[in-house]
C-alpha cells in the first residue's frame, strides 16, 4: 500500500489567497499524487476571515481539514499539527504555492525510497528561481552561513517547500525550540547532524512579491537560533530507526 501524505498549509491572515490555492492543489493532486493525501490548513490566530473561509473549504473539499492555533508562528503549527496526525509521510508547503507542485511527488518518492527529510532547494544550481536581488543575496548569505557554522549538506534550509516521515518527526520535533521561522532550520540542522538522510531537490520557483515577511526580524532570529544550537549544542534525539 502507497504510504500516505498530510500537506500541511500554514497561514495567517490569507482569506484571499486560500480559495485559489486550496482549488489548485487539490485539482493537482487528485491527478498526480497516487498516495493517499489529505490537506490541513493550519490557522496561526488569523484576525481576517481566513476562519471562516477555511471552514467553508474543509466542508467543499473531502480531503481539505482545519485546525486553529491561538498562537502565531508556523513551527508551531507545523508541530501540532505533525505531531497529531497518522499520516506516514508529512509536508507543508506555503499557501502562495511559489514552488512548482510538479516538485511534490519528488518529495513524496525520495522518503518512500529511504530518505527521512526531503527539502525543495532554491539554491542548486538546477533550480530556476524568480525573485529580487535583495531576498536572493539574503538568502544565499544566510545559507553560507549555515554551512559555515555545522559542515550541513543541504543548500536550501528556507524553502516552504518540505516533507519528514512520521517517525523522523516524531523523533525530532519534541527536540526543537523554536516556533517561528527558524524552525525549519533547527529541524534540518538537527537532522542532518544526528544521522538523518536529508534530500534536497532542486525546484521552481516564483517569488510572492505580495509576501508580508518581515525580513530583518526574520534574520534576527534566525542568527539568534544558529549561535544557540552553535555554542549550545546540537540536542540529543533518538538514532534514526529507533
Amino acid at each position: 500500500m502507497a504510504a500516505s501524505v498530510e500537506i500541511v498549509i500554514p497561514v495567517y491572515n490569507e482569506e484571499a489567497a486560500l480559495p485559489g490555492s486550496i482549488e489548485r492543489l487539490t485539482g493537482y493532486l487528485s491527478k498526480n499524487l497516487e498516495n493517499p493525501w489529505r490537506i490541513t490548513i493550519a490557522d496561526n490566530a488569523s484576525v481576517d476571515g481566513t476562519r471562516e473561509v477555511s471552514e467553508s473549504l474543509s466542508r467543499s473539499y473531502g480531503n481539505v481539514a482545519y485546525c486553529y492555533l491561538p498562537q502565531k508562528g508556523r513551527g508551531r503549527a507545523l508541530r501540532a499539527t505533525w505531531l497529531s496526525s497518522d499520516a506516514d509521510i508529512l509536508s507543508y508547503m506555503d499557501v502562495d504555492l511559489s514552488t512548482d507542485l510538479s516538485h511534490f511527488p519528488q518529495l513524496v518518492e525520495a522518503l518512500e525510497s529511504g530518505h527521512h527529510v526531503a527539502v525543495g532547494s532554491r539554491l542548486s544550481s538546477e533550480s530556476r528561481v524568480t525573485r529580487a536581488f535583495k531576498r536572493e543575496f539574503i538568502s544565499r548569505s544566510y545559507n553560507l552561513l549555515i554551512k559555515s557554522m555545522f559542515f550541513t549538506p543541504f543548500p536550501d534550509a528556507q524553502c516552504g517547500f518540505k516533507a519528514i516521515t512520521n517517525q523522523a518527526a516524531r523523533s525530532i520535533l519534541p527536540a526543537i525550540e523554536n516556533n517561528n521561522w527558524f524552525f525549519d532550520t533547527e529541524l534540518l540542522i538537527i537532522a542532518a547532524k544526528r544521522g538523518y538522510s536529508v534530500k534536497s531537490i532542486p525546484v521552481r520557483w516564483d517569488d510572492d512579491p505580495t509576501s508580508t515577511v518581515n525580513i530583518t526580524n526574520t534574520a534576527i532570529e534566525d542568527v539568534k537560533g544558529l549561535l544557540r544550537l552553535r555554542f549550545g549544542g546540537i540536542p540529543p534525539v533518538p538514532a534514526p530507526g529507533d
